[in-house]
């Protein structure tokens, strides 16, 4: 029943009476449900690496990988807190994975990216194939593939999860399912999937499934060389620097059916002009520190860091260092429906 302290005595009886039939007046909701600019519940935040990493490790002595399935820190936007949300769609977490652990084998509707913060030679297996990791990697794991962690290194390694959580939670669309063993049997050679996908060339009579990329790890390195290369033709955007989306090598499109993935270069004292757009955005520090101003709020960020731009607040960049990001948002799905906007004040 809607709750007002002006009510005239006659409406809130007329409310009091259709409640009981699970009915309510949209008069009373309708500027709040269809408003005349995007107003996300969603608050800026960032999450220091070196305040957080600790709190990862300890997290690694209370409980093993196997036990936790995924043992992961949520990162829970301050606004929403409870509902596993960084922003209104997504989600994203920081999971570790201790020298000799395994984190069992399992696949899911929703799809997963890992984006590499810290080690190297740990490994994601997808459906069979292992991708070994590097800093900065950022690796895909598509809906219901079968997938599995382990480090076989002297060293912890820890990486971002983003997925697409809050989305197949709206459709009511959630299937699971572990595999009956702990590490899913290889089928194919490390780097199969990177020599039949990831040099513009496409085996013969490759039908795509229509979903995500087939290519499913982007190395660093190779990201870092293009944009340095890019570099060298001085042609900076005023609002993103160098920004290059990843793609599906298949058809152009988003690598991720319902996530959109960048990576971004800002060259030492770069000013970005004020920018806003209607996908919440998640940004992690590969290399650099900076400050992002968001709404008059300012971030102030250095590798390893986590932040968050909410939808359609205004915000620019100014970078200290020169610094690479690396961004995932729901973009790709907005555009799909027709709803993404930008604005470039």
């Amino acid at each position: 029943m809607v709750e007002r302290a002006d009510l005239s005595p006659d409406r809130r009886a007329f409310y009091e009476r259709i409640s009981p039939l699970h009915m309510a007046p949209l008069w009373e909701t309708f500027h709040d449900l269809i408003t005349k600019e995007p107003a996300t519940p969603c608050v800026p935040c960032l999450w220091n690496y070196d305040q957080v990493r600790p709190h990862l490790l300890e997290a690694g002595s209370l409980i093993t990988a196997k036990e936790a399935i995924r043992r992961v820190l949520v990162l829970e936007n301050p606004a929403l807190p409870g509902q596993s949300r960084i922003t209104s769609s997504l989600y994203a977490g920081l999971q570790l994975v201790l020298p000799g652990e395994i984190a069992p084998a399992h696949r899911h509707s929703q799809s997963a990216l890992r984006l590499i913060i810290e080690g190297a030679g740990a490994y994601t297996s997808v459906e069979g194939e292992r991708a070994y990791m590097e800093k900065g990697d950022f690796i895909i794991t598509g809906a219901w593939s079968w997938h599995d962690h382990g480090n076989d290194t002297g060293d912890p390694v820890v990486w971002l999860d983003g997925l697409d959580i809050p989305i197949v939670r709206l459709f009511d669309a959630s299937f699971a399912e572990n595999y009956r063993e702990d590490i899913y049997p290889q089928s194919k050679p490390p780097g199969d999937n990177a020599a039949r996908f990831g040099s513009n060339m496409l085996p013969v009579g490759y039908e795509s499934p229509g979903r995500h990329s087939p290519l499913f790890r982007y190395p660093y390195a190779r990201s870092r060389e293009a944009l340095e290369a890019m570099r060298d033709g001085q042609d900076w955007d005023p609002y993103h620097g160098l920004k290059m989306e990843f793609t599906n090598p298949v058809d152009g499109g988003p690598a991720m059916p319902t996530i959109s993935t960048f990576i971004q270069l800002l060259p030492k004292g770069f000013t970005s002009r004020p920018y806003r757009a209607t996908d919440g955005t998640v940004y992690t520090v590969i290399e650099g520190s900076g400050t992002t101003e968001i709404a008059g709020q300012t971030l102030s960020w250095t590798a390893n860091d986590v932040f968050v731009v909410p939808s359609w607040l205004p915000h620019h960049h100014r970078a200290e260092d020169d610094s690479v990001l690396f961004l995932f948002s729901d973009r790709g799905i907005q555009q799909k429906l027709g709803l993404w906007r930008e604005r470039k004040d």
